[in-house]
């Protein structure tokens, strides 16, 4: 066979095989009644294994999957599956698991979008998911480089996620102008939570969840389970339930040789409008503390990230000592130098030191009680200062879970 020939006949078999699965992904595509797609700057791992929850706890047979700080998919019966990415995050794995819920017999599935770039949300949604139901939590200033450079250029991105002829269901406020144009374009009703709503979640709610969710999340998954008929006292308690995600904020108290320590993982907030709401918050709630100390985890592959914690944000600059950590601690140190009338002799640097050496300078300058906070990236030692804390707290208010052994990777 000459080249051009064996050529031609490769293509085709190419061409054929692509075919092939394509047709086979729609078939099991069909089989799931409900594809719920979930998108947003924040929350969007949070109200995945919510909803899930939700329909799984009362009488729709669900599973979902997460791409959290640990990809995980969440089987109907409640156990969590590893996802086996052997050559890192890519999008065509929502095709394994849409195949993997299709065999497990779900009426429903819940999957987290896992796309930055604009293009990739509509490939993901309109080439993989097909999806029936969108939700979008949020839309805040992240990720800029790659969806910006502002946050309306992230909402249109965003958007290309929004199911052609289903619902959207949003949180959103002040974009959602832009989402509802392209709701009209794709004929799809946009169902947005009203602030009454999320005011309507109260404190004991709130309280029956053993991590610290918020409210507007809350809100969003109750208006989403009632369009399927589930009263809000049942979709409530089903979420109650739910298992958080390893990089879910999370609070630790622990008395350390006389030193009263709160320590507080919000290392995966790692926008800066959703950094400062938690920063706020937990300083009102512990504004008795004589110490306030924040944590940067910084990395060096997100110089954005630190550029925008550094010029677009006032909290740090409220906390006695600023403690640095990570690859990007060097960038964030020059620039606030230079640009903030913050004292540098403030700061603390760690990026050399192991989780056991940034623990003991954490507590050099708490004093005799303080307020630490981690913020910045959940990745690199983020995890596992957390858990350095949680492991010797006195009182571990909300826990994070510890991962579920015994199961195949997807």
């Amino acid at each position: 066979m000459d080249p051009l020939s064996f050529l031609a006949c490769l293509t085709a078999g190419i061409t054929g095989l692509g075919m092939a699965e394509s047709l086979h992904h729609k078939c099991k595509l069909k089989r799931i009644r409900h594809r719920i797609h979930v998108s947003g700057t924040r929350g969007k791992t949070s109200l995945t294994r919510l909803i899930c929850a939700g329909l799984n706890n009362n009488g729709i047979r669900t599973a979902a999957k997460t791409t959290g700080t640990l990809p995980r998919m969440i089987i109907p019966d409640g156990r969590e599956v590893p996802v086996f990415r052997p050559v890192g995050a890519n999008i065509m794995e929502q095709m394994r698991i849409v195949s993997a819920a299709s065999d497990l017999g779900v009426d429903a599935l819940v999957l987290e979008c896992m796309a930055l770039q604009p293009e990739l949300h509509w490939i993901s949604e309109n080439k993989f998911i097909k999806a029936t139901h969108g939700v979008i939590t949020n839309i805040r200033p992240d990720h800029l480089d790659v969806m910006g450079p502002t946050t309306k250029d992230a909402a249109m991105a965003i958007s290309g996620m929004i199911p052609v002829r289903g619902k959207l269901y949003t949180a959103e406020h002040v974009n959602r102008e832009i989402l509802k144009k392209v709701c009209d374009d794709r004929e799809t009703e946009l169902i947005g939570v009203l602030k009454e709503e999320v005011d309507s979640v109260t404190d004991d709610e709130l309280a029956g969840f053993s991590y610290i969710e918020h409210r507007d999340n809350v809100a969003l998954s109750i208006k989403f389970l009632e369009d399927f008929g589930i009263l809000r006292k049942n979709a409530v308690e089903a979420m109650w339930n739910v298992l958080p995600d390893p990089g879910v904020l999370t609070e630790h108290r622990l008395n350390f040789f006389g030193r009263e320590i709160i320590f507080v993982n919000a290392f995966a907030a790692n926008d800066p409008e959703s950094t400062e709401m938690i920063w706020n918050m937990m300083r009102k709630k512990y504004s008795e503390v004589e110490n306030f100390v924040v944590v940067f985890n910084l990395r060096e592959d997100r110089p954005l990230r630190t550029l925008q914690f550094v010029n677009e944000t006032e909290f740090w600059k409220n906390a006695e000592r600023v403690v640095l950590m990570g690859s990007g601690s060097y960038l964030f140190s020059r620039i606030a130098s230079k640009k903030t009338d913050y004292s540098v002799s403030r700061f603390v640097y760690t990026e050399q030191d192991s989780v056991e050496e940034i623990f003991e300078k954490i507590i050099d300058v708490s004093g005799s009680s303080a307020l630490i906070v981690g913020v910045g990236n959940i990745g690199g030692l983020g995890i596992p200062l957390t858990r350095y804390f949680k492991n010797r707290g006195c009182l571990d208010t909300r826990r994070i879970p510890h991962e579920l052994t015994g199961t195949s990777a997807i």
